[in-house]
């Protein structure tokens, strides 16, 4: 089983410079692909250090956390590029790329815990089932924070100063439906890796919160 890695790929031509040079934006995306491959590859190996002595089971709260959480974080993957590729501010770029390589880090994380608690990638329950109440945070099909379709073509679409602020609001709103299912798992969860690397992650996105909304402050911006 192949984690997926979620590199937009509408977009992979960077304009040439002045000079008619390819710009350097397209020599960082090809440098950025390669820190999500290798986040990837770094995600499998903290993964397999997970003991295998006492798996969680199918229908386990922590079974249900890397299958939803790895579809959460590929849409922050994609965001993540986006921005990283057509961002105008220097900073959003900057929390673009990260943001896309560390959460494809942990994708492979993931998914490496279910193999080796021998389960398949995906289940047969709904989104948010291994949640209490879960099952009320899902809308139209989409977990918290999650952008619509709509909205994902509209970011695909939108250029400049415009794009950074609509990618902060729509990564802000991300990010805080990712820590209400982190939430749940230090609620839920029993295997202490899962709850470990869980802790980390809300650190994480708690102080990507933090930037993210100076930022879009800075850019007057408002959610």
């Amino acid at each position: 089983m192949t984690a997926p890695v979620t590199a937009d790929t509408e977009r992979d031509e960077a304009p040439a410079d002045e000079g008619g040079r390819p710009g350097v934006r397209r020599f960082g995306v090809l440098a950025l692909a390669a820190a999500v491959v290798v986040g990837l590859l770094l995600g499998y190996a903290g993964g397999l250090l997970t003991p295998t002595l006492t798996r969680p089971g199918e229908n386990s709260p922590e079974a249900g956390f890397a299958r939803d959480m790895t579809a959460h974080h590929s849409q922050a993957v994609a965001m993540g590029l986006l921005a990283f590729r057509q961002g105008q501010d220097p900073e959003v770029r900057q929390i673009g790329g990260d943001i896309a390589t560390g959460q494809q880090g942990e994708i492979g994380t993931m998914q490496t815990w279910l193999r080796s608690w021998q389960l398949d990638p995906t289940g047969d329950r709904p989104p948010m089932a291994w949640m209490p109440e879960g099952a009320g945070a899902v809308k139209n099909g989409l977990m918290p924070g999650m952008a619509t379709p709509e909205e994902m073509a509209k970011l695909r679409a939108a250029t400049g100063h415009e794009f950074d602020v609509l990618f902060l609001q729509m990564m802000i709103r991300h990010h805080v439906g990712g820590v209400h299912m982190i939430d749940g798992i230090l609620d839920q969860g029993h295997d202490d890796d899962v709850l470990a690397v869980a802790q980390v992650m809300k650190n994480t996105q708690q102080t990507d919160l933090a930037n993210l909304s100076a930022a879009l402050k800075r850019l007057g911006g408002s959610l």
